[in-house]
């Protein structure tokens, strides 16, 4: 889909579902009837509505009723393609199938898998339902245009955009509540859910001035000697569909435990914390209790918002659940364990040996280069859009401000 580019649209009967929070479907839905198509939205909270008002269809009957309202309307509407944020969501979940059954294209948009100036957009399905091929031969013997990335226009910080954007989204949500009461969303839509926001930007100064020295300290004196832990968001579907963890909790322990039992003992752990989580959740006492039980409490650090890519470029090696951090722990040339279903675990650019093993041979665990340089680029040709959910490319001739 994302080769062909957006005329390959051209004349085709798209339905839209839910989309990023923020205006990015209403603008995208522009572009696709410049170019000829047959446009219609589907809204299913008042955040929904807020940012696609006018022409769109709300859903505001129940769960158990969404599959026989979505099969009437792809029929009644003659759909030929689905277009919608996430795979993972309820909703989507069940319109993925019925339309897969009745041979509709889908198309799904996700966060880029290269961040931060794609956005990701794939045919059937995203991360572990991406249908990327897993064998490393299929990207070695790939022709040099099927991996050739021409230029890319950079996006800008994003953060602003998308606060105000999620801001407003769960302040309309929660507003239109008796009309939607019987949706049912993937996190709380009580109007407090603005609060978190807020929190969070709050804390970004707060843990500023906290966490102030500790990145000058693990660019100098523990350089190559700690290994980086970021984490991802609570709720993020890839922990909960694509990995064997219960929570980020339940990752976390496991890799404290193991760095306890098996990393050399001059090294140290150094675990990120995700910012879109920030105003959710802070772990720090929950790690320093788990730390001190397995007696490695001296040796564990947490961190917010420190500068990602110098402490790839330091870390003795990265280990990751399957957050799309792991590609660029893998651009940085730092050795990278996915414990998770990951679209880049592949042999040849992540360790495919066991955790407790990682810690001692990622000292000599050695990335395929070139190996990386074809994957990378096939999945930008094929799997990406320069762009962004939350801010517009100015250089874009296109209302949804991405570049095909």
């Amino acid at each position: 889909m994302v080769k062909k580019g957006l005329e390959s649209f051209r004349g085709k009967h798209v339905l839209l579902l839910q989309g990023p929070v923020g205006p990015f479907f209403k603008y995208l839905a522009q572009d696709l009837m410049d170019i000829g198509a047959t446009v219609n939205k589907i809204n299913f909270n008042g955040g929904d509505s807020f940012f696609y008002s006018g022409m769109a269809i709300d859903y505001t009957g129940t769960l158990e009723g969404w599959p026989h309202f979505f099969a009437d309307f792809i029929e009644s509407h003659w759909i030929d393609t689905v277009m919608l944020f996430g795979d993972c969501r309820e909703y989507h979940r069940i319109a993925h199938a019925i339309a897969h059954k009745n041979g509709i294209d889908i198309g799904v948009f996700e966060e880029g898998y290269i961040r931060p100036d794609y956005i990701t957009f794939e045919e059937f399905g995203v991360n572990g339902h991406s249908q990327l091929s897993r064998s490393p031969d299929f990207y070695r013997f790939l022709e040099e245009e099927e991996f050739f990335i021409s230029k890319t226009v950079s996006v800008g910080k994003t953060f602003w955009y998308a606060a105000w954007f999620a801001i407003l989204y769960y302040l309309f949500s929660a507003l239109a509540f008796p009309k939607f009461r019987h949706y049912r969303h993937h996190r709380s839509l009580s109007p407090w859910e603005a609060i978190y926001w807020i929190r969070s930007a709050w804390r970004k100064q707060w843990y500023k001035i906290k966490e102030n020295g500790i990145m000058e300290d693990a660019l100098n004196r523990l350089s190559k000697q700690y290994f980086l832990v970021p984490l991802q968001i609570s709720t993020d579907a890839q922990v909960r569909e694509h990995s064997n963890f219960v929570s980020i909790e339940n990752f976390i322990e496991k890799i404290i435990a193991s760095f306890s039992a098996s990393a050399p003992k001059e090294t140290w752990l150094l675990i990120k914390h995700h910012p879109l989580d920030r105003g959710y959740h802070d772990y720090s006492d929950f790690i320093m209790r788990t730390a001190k039980h397995h007696h490695v409490d001296m040796r564990v650090k947490y961190m917010h918002d420190q500068y990602l890519p110098a402490l790839l470029e330091h870390a003795r090696g990265v280990i990751v659940i399957n957050s799309t951090v792991g590609l660029s722990a893998i651009h940085h040339n730092t050795p990278l364990m996915a414990c998770g279903s990951a679209i880049y675990d592949l042999e040849g650019l992540t360790y495919q040996g066991k955790l407790d093993q990682f810690w001692d041979e990622s000292k000599s665990y050695k990335c395929d280069r070139d190996l990386y340089h074809r994957f990378g680029g096939y999945v930008i040709n094929n799997k990406q859009i320069n762009g962004n959910f939350y801010r517009r490319i100015k250089k874009s001739q296109l209302k949804s401000g991405i570049i095909w």
